[in-house]
């Protein structure tokens, strides 16, 4: 076997903290999607209207807007990862006890606060593991799985809250919400124990590793991603660079390449992130897709309740969303080599924005059978695209700054998700009062596709 064969072979097998890292993803997004569409329901059984449902949307924003860049200097600096990480998951399920037990709207509000902070604090520990062990090449690889196991909670919580609400009604109905409101709750606090035993070994501390070097191109090491090798049982190799994501050392040579920087840059600013060239169109991007599945899972069974349609099928049509979404980011590698990022991201924003325009008017213009089976191919082909949107945005984005810089940059992007996820559901909620729920979808749609004329002329100037 050559060499760089032998080395591919163990970049595969040599990444447990990766398989750790997506297991706890997909119980955390499965209780996290539970949560939010049932809520949803718990709100209309208080009498809440469009409105309601949009500010208690933006309130899962509202810390997060607030905190995201502090949390990711914060992630920049940590040596264990993990702690992050079970400290967001435990979060979670605090929320969702919070959901379960709040008597009216004002307490739905403030734990639908707590939720949106325990989801940005395991997103951002999550992210920024993938950004310091992953080599250049399994960047794309790294957040490509890490979105998808997103994606499968996005497929289980909608579906498992379906059943469980199913076609109850009256007091019946308020009593199954609550209890898939608990069912969340436990599951994305099980999210948490994944990160109480250390795997052995440690992964290769990546953030000051500069671009072509051998070290950069190089295997990671074996381990979890809260630990770095200075750290790691039986490991006395230490860490590449200081635990702390400090500037590079006095000597060492100068980066090159689309996320290089002078040692001398200080600490990433807002400022100075947003400046690179790249990031604010690679940011819209990330809002206006992030934005497109919020209103769709909140406003998506206010539509159905409107014309009547079960919780279980308004469930299905979002688990089926989310599976197209799993599919297409299992691939993301593959296509990326086959068609580059800039044009996927392109087809990401118009195709999603486009298709998934059509299911809240195939729900209402062909009742039963007909309007579903329509609504469930384009949300197919819709969730699709929308799939591909997420982990390119990482991608390009933690490419475009330097390696030190990554975590903090990655929260810069969440801080721009949390502003449109406080400004877009108040939008949505203001364009729902006039033209129904369905008119929250379709203003998000427009987004997408503005973001995609925004990230085609981004590209051209450059």
């Amino acid at each position: 076997m050559s060499m760089a064969g032998a080395a591919s072979t163990r970049e595969r097998s040599g990444t447990p903290w990766l398989w750790v890292l997506i297991v706890a993803a997909v119980f955390t997004q499965s209780g996290l999607n539970l949560l939010r569409p049932v809520t949803s329901y718990k709100l209309l059984a208080f009498g809440a209207d469009s409105i309601a449902i949009g500010v208690a949307t933006a309130a899962y924003a509202i810390i997060p807007l607030v905190v995201a860049i502090a949390l990711g200097r914060l992630s920049d600096r940590m040596v264990k990862l993990r702690i992050l990480l079970a400290t967001g998951a435990v979060l979670l399920g605090v929320a969702g006890v919070g959901l379960a037990l709040a008597p009216n709207l004002w307490g739905v509000i403030a734990a639908s606060a707590v939720l949106g902070f325990g989801h940005l604090a395991f997103t951002i520990a999550g992210q920024s593991a993938i950004a310091r062990y992953s080599s250049p090449r399994q960047l794309d690889a790294g957040f490509g799985w890490f979105t998808a196991a997103y994606s499968v909670g996005q497929l289980i919580g909608p579906f498992l809250g379906g059943l469980i609400v199913g076609s109850a009604h009256g007091d019946g109905r308020l009593g199954a919400v609550q209890a898939a409101l608990w069912v969340g709750a436990a599951i994305a606090a099980a999210g948490a124990l994944l990160f109480l035993v250390p795997l052995p070994g440690a992964p290769r501390d990546r953030r000051l590793e500069l671009p072509g070097t051998a070290a950069a191109a190089s295997e990671p090491e074996v381990g979890a991603p809260g630990e770095t090798p200075a750290e790691a049982p039986g490991n006395g190799e230490p860490a590449a660079g200081p635990p702390d994501g400090g500037p590079i050392a006095k000597g060492a040579a100068t980066p090159s390449g689309p996320g290089s920087v002078s040692p001398d840059a200080g600490k990433p600013t807002l400022l100075k992130i947003m400046s690179r060239p790249g990031i604010p169109a690679a940011m819209l991007a990330a809002l206006s897709l992030l934005s497109m599945l919020d209103i769709l899972t909140a406003f998506l069974p206010v539509v159905g309740e409107e014309l009547g349609i079960d919780p279980g099928v308004i469930g299905t049509l979002l688990a089926i969303r989310a599976l197209a979404s799993i599919v297409c980011r299992a691939g993301l590698p593959w296509m990326v080599g086959r068609m580059g990022r800039s044009p996927l991201m392109l087809a990401s924003l118009f195709g999603s924005g486009l298709a998934l325009a059509v299911p809240p008017l195939a729900l209402a213009w062909w009742p039963g059978p007909v309007g579903i089976a329509v609504a469930t191919v384009f949300l197919v082909v819709g969730g699709f695209f929308l799939g591909f949107g997420q982990p390119l945005t990482m991608t390009l984005i933690s490419q475009s700054v330097p390696g030190a810089w990554r975590g903090s940059a990655l929260a810069v992007r969440l801080m721009g998700n949390r502003l449109g996820q406080v400004i877009m559901p108040l939008l949505a909620g203001l364009v729902a009062a006039p033209w129904g729920p369905a008119g929250a979808i379709w203003m998000t749609c427009a987004l997408l596709v503005a973001s995609g004329v925004a990230s085609a002329a981004d590209e051209r100037r450059r």
